[in-house]
C-alpha cells in the first residue's frame, strides 16, 4: 500500500475515490434524511406544537448552516443582488414553508404515508415544468406518474379508511409542502451554476432558519419554549443528524457516484421510514403500504429512467 500512494504521488495522480464509499454516503443521507418523520413524531408525543418544534429543530440547525455558507463560499465573490433575493424567495418555499407544512401535516398521518407524499417530488417537478414552462410529457412519463400516484393512494384510501377524515388534512398538508420543494428545485438550477450546490443549500437554509425562529416568534407566546427535555434532544438529533448531515453526505455521493446512481440509492428512503414507523412507532405494516410503496418506488424509477 504505501508502495501504491509513493507512486501515485510521484506522477502527480490520486486514486479515484471508492465507488462503495459514494454508495455508503447515499445510504446513509437517504436514512438520515427519512429519520426526521419518525423523531417529529416521537417529540409530538411530548405535547409540543409544530411551530415550537420546527424552531428548535431550525435553531440548533442554524450555527452548523451558517458555518456551511462560509465554509462554501471561501475565496468567492459576494452574492449579487439579484441572487440574494433569489436565495431568500428559494429559501421561504424550499426550506421554511416546506418544512413547516410538512410538521404540521405530520400531526395527522403516518409517518410512511408522508414519506411516500414527499418522494414524489420528482413527479411534481415534471408537472411543474408543463404548467409554468409548457415542456412536454411524452406518454411513457404519464405512465410513470399514474403508476407513482396510485402507489400513494393505495396507502393514502386505507389510512383514510382506518383514521378518518384528519387523515386527508395531513396529506393535503405534506403534499402542499412537497409541491413547495418542487417549486424549490425548478427554480435553483439557474442559481445553482453561479453560487454552487453546497453554498446555496447554506445560504437557502440560513434564511429558512431565521424566518422560522421569527414565525415563532411572532406567533407563540415565549412560554411556548418550556418544552419536555426529550424534545430539546429530539430537536438536536433532527438538526444534525436528520437535517443537515444527510445534506452534506448527499452532496458527497453526488461527487463521488454521480446524481442517477444517487436518486436510485435514495429509494431506499421510504423503506426505512416504514421500517422505522413500525419499529419506533409501532404503526401497521399491511399489504396496502407494501402494495402502495413498490407503486411509488416503480414510479419515481420509471420516471427517472424515461426522462
Amino acid at each position: 500500500m504505501g508502495s501504491t500512494v509513493s507512486a501515485s504521488a510521484a506522477d502527480g495522480s490520486a486514486a479515484p475515490p471508492l465507488p462503495w464509499r459514494g454508495l455508503l454516503l447515499a445510504l446513509g443521507g437517504s436514512i438520515a434524511f427519512s429519520g426526521k418523520a419518525i423523531i417529529v413524531k416521537l417529540a409530538y408525543r411530548h405535547g409540543v406544537d409544530p411551530v415550537t418544534l420546527i424552531m428548535y429543530r431550525m435553531l440548533f440547525a442554524l450555527p452548523l448552516f451558517v458555518a456551511l455558507s462560509w465554509w462554501a463560499g471561501r475565496g468567492r465573490l459576494p452574492l449579487a443582488p439579484r441572487d440574494r433575493w433569489i436565495v431568500v424567495g428559494l429559501g421561504f418555499c424550499g426550506y421554511y414553508l416546506a418544512s413547516l407544512l410538512d410538521f404540521i401535516g405530520l400531526q395527522y398521518l403516518s409517518a410512511g404515508l408522508e414519506r411516500l407524499i414527499l418522494y414524489l417530488t420528482p413527479t411534481l417537478v415534471l408537472v411543474l415544468g408543463v404548467l409554468l414552462f409548457k415542456r412536454p410529457i411524452g406518454w411513457r412519463q404519464g405512465v410513470a406518474l399514474a403508476v407513482g400516484y396510485a402507489g400513494a393512494l393505495i396507502v393514502f384510501g386505507h389510512e383514510l379508511h382506518l383514521e378518518g377524515g384528519h387523515v386527508a388534512l395531513g396529506a393535503a398538508l405534506v403534499f402542499a409542502s412537497t409541491i413547495s420543494y418542487a417549486i424549490y428545485l425548478i427554480y435553483s438550477g439557474e442559481v445553482v451554476q453561479r453560487i454552487g450546490s453546497m453554498r446555496l443549500t447554506g445560504l437557502a437554509s440560513t434564511v429558512a432558519c431565521l424566518l422560522c425562529i421569527g414565525h415563532w416568534l411572532v406567533m407563540q407566546p415565549l412560554a411556548s419554549a418550556q418544552v419536555a427535555p426529550a424534545v430539546l434532544w429530539l430537536s438536536v438529533l433532527n438538526a444534525t443528524l436528520c437535517t443537515v448531515a444527510p445534506v452534506l453526505m448527499v452532496m458527497m455521493a453526488i461527487e463521488r457516484i454521480g446524481s442517477a446512481l444517487t436518486a436510485q440509492v435514495g429509494m431506499i428512503g421510504p423503506l426505512s421510514t416504514i421500517a422505522m414507523g413500525v419499529v419506533l412507532l409501532g404503526e401497521p405494516f399491511t399489504p396496502w403500504l407494501v402494495a402502495g410503496t413498490a407503486c411509488v418506488l416503480v414510479g419515481v424509477w420509471l420516471l427517472a429512467k424515461w426522462r
